[in-house]
């Protein structure tokens, strides 16, 4: 099968995103050689990626519709820019089977799965009876949407309260409701098809057993187009607000080498199902009696892949751009699946938004930014000191990223690497991160994808003393002695002004100097 997979040299690629997933992708195209092209909309001009690419093309205004969604556009323009990829990121345009089709038929790579993969795993529905056909377990439940209330009384009866209704054609907590009790079937019923609506367009949704504080563990897995695919190992995404995930880590505190085995296997089998080919994941829940069932299949790379990265040392980014050339996975893939993780990778992902005033968004200016450094330490990120964060898009600032030899040791490092960071103009996640720092249950691994939610309503989680607070007696201090001794060197006292301060006149400066130490 090897010599029908034609290879095809790609030499500019032209990214179909924004912020720190473009970023990334402009690096390792970087480091493979390869010509780079983004497309921005309005209020991205001044963005990093556009900084930082070979080549930048305005794509349209702000509204996601008018530029990053419009993918005939996209398309016309790698055509023209004689680009041979096009590479999606995560999010917009990434899990569009029509897109894909649209850069097959123009001739351009699609620097991911086949467009017939993703049609298959982007329905729920759909997906899950292909699982059920290759033998992955999947939670109870139906296999078809369900056409009115009726419908959705039965089936709940049959599976046994407590159930959870979904969305069949999306993700991301949309459409979704758990449901303790027949009481509030109908409302959940409702409220559900009218959210799947609004946000895919589509107003299916079915049922299925709700598993009781289940974890969230995940499988990467990889396929060329020779037909092989592989497991890469779990991650641990428990750690969810309102289904969205807050810190990611590999490897999971509780997953054995065994049912690492096993997981990946599933997730193999998952894969192989579609025919998939490139970076993928599976999704599953792992009960507390150690059972696991299959979710879904995102058809892309994750948010959270720079855990698998520096736990296997493989870079994925790299490894699509290969697999979409036509190469066959090499070596580094031979044994990957049976592999203990090396040492342990944490994630966690800093949006613009107060933790401790209900996640209110926090767009603006970044006056002051600070990245963490030193050993173990990663930072994705696409925005720079003096950028702007947009209410447009997602709020996300950056992913910091720490590893270290054990998990206790990655704990650490991240608290340093947190007591590190400094953004000022706007208010970020990262005090959450440093509340669960010095919570009992993360630290010991106890996690459940309710866990965030539970302790958050309970008040649990505490905003920390901020760090800077700590430190201003020092450096209001420090700025008296340097106003003393610019004062000094002002020249003669005879009644000529003293040169003013270099500090003076600035908003941090007034404050201070006008703060009351106690």
């Amino acid at each position: 099968m090897t010599d029908i997979v034609p290879r095809r040299r790609i030499r500019k690629v032209l990214i179909a995103n924004r912020g720190e997933i473009a970023v990334r992708i402009l690096r390792g195209l970087r480091e493979m050689g390869i010509r780079s092209a983004v497309v921005y909309s309005e209020p991205d001009r001044l963005g990093l990626p556009v900084l930082l690419a070979d080549e930048a093309y305005p794509i349209g205004p702000a509204p996601s519709r008018e530029s990053y969604l419009r993918g005939k556009a996209i398309v016309q323009l790698a055509t023209e820019i004689g680009a041979d990829a096009i590479h999606p990121g995560y999010g917009f345009l990434s899990e569009r089977a029509g897109f894909a089709r649209l850069c097959r038929d123009a001739g351009v790579t699609f620097i991911g799965p086949s467009p017939e993969a993703i049609d298959a795993m982007g329905s729920k529905v759909e997906s899950r009876r292909l699982m059920i056909a290759a033998g992955v377990p999947v939670v109870p439940g139906g296999q078809d949407p369900l056409p009115d209330l009726d419908a959705a009384r039965i089936a709940a009866e049959a599976i046994g309260y407590p159930v959870m209704l979904k969305a069949a054609a999306g993700g991301g907590g949309k459409g979704m409701r758990m449901i303790p009790s027949v009481a509030e079937l109908a409302g959940s019923y409702r409220a559900a098809r009218s959210e799947a609506a609004a946000s895919f367009g589509d107003d299916s949704v079915y049922l299925e057993k709700y598993v009781v504080e289940p974890r969230h563990v995940e499988i990467q897995v990889m396929g060329d187009l020779h037909g092989r695919v592989v497991s890469l190992g779990e991650r641990e995404c428990s750690l969810q607000r309102r289904h969205q995930k807050v810190v990611e880590e590999a490897p999971s505190p509780v997953v054995t080498p065994e049912l690492r085995r096993r997981m990946g296997e599933a997730a193999v089998k998952a894969a192989a199902a579609v025919g998939y080919s490139n970076a993928g994941t599976c999704e599953f829940l792992l009960a507390r009696d150690g059972n696991f069932y299959f979710l879904e299949m995102n058809t892309r790379l994750q948010v959270e892949h720079p855990v698998t990265e520096l736990v296997t040392g493989i870079d994925l980014v790299h490894t699509q751009i290969r697999v979409a050339e036509g190469e066959p996975l090499g070596a580094e893939f031979d044994n990957v699946q049976n592999l203990q993780p090396r040492g342990h990778a944490i994630e966690v992902r800093l949006y613009a938004e107060d933790p401790f005033q209900h996640f209110a968004p926090s767009p603006g200016r970044i006056e002051i930014l600070r990245w963490p450094d030193g050993p173990g330490v990663r930072v994705d990120s696409g925005v720079y000191e003096g950028s702007e964060i947009s209410i447009h898009y997602d709020p996300m600032v950056a992913k910091l990223i720490v590893w270290a030899a054990d998990r206790e040791k990655a704990l650490d490092r991240l608290e340093r690497a947190l007591a590190e960071l400094r953004v000022e103009g706007i208010r970020t996640t990262a005090p959450l991160f440093r509340a669960l720092l010095a919570d009992p249950d993360f630290r010991s691994g106890n996690l459940d994808i309710g866990m965030l939610d539970r302790k958050l309503a309970a008040g649990e989680l505490k905003a920390p003393i901020d760090d800077a607070l700590e430190d201003l007696p020092l450096i209001a201090a420090a700025l008296a002695h340097h106003e003393r001794a610019y004062q000094t060197a002002a020249g003669p006292s005879d009644g000529t002004p003293a040169r003013r301060s270099r500090w003076a006149g600035t908003a941090r400066y007034e404050a201070r100097r006008n703060a009351s130490w106690t």
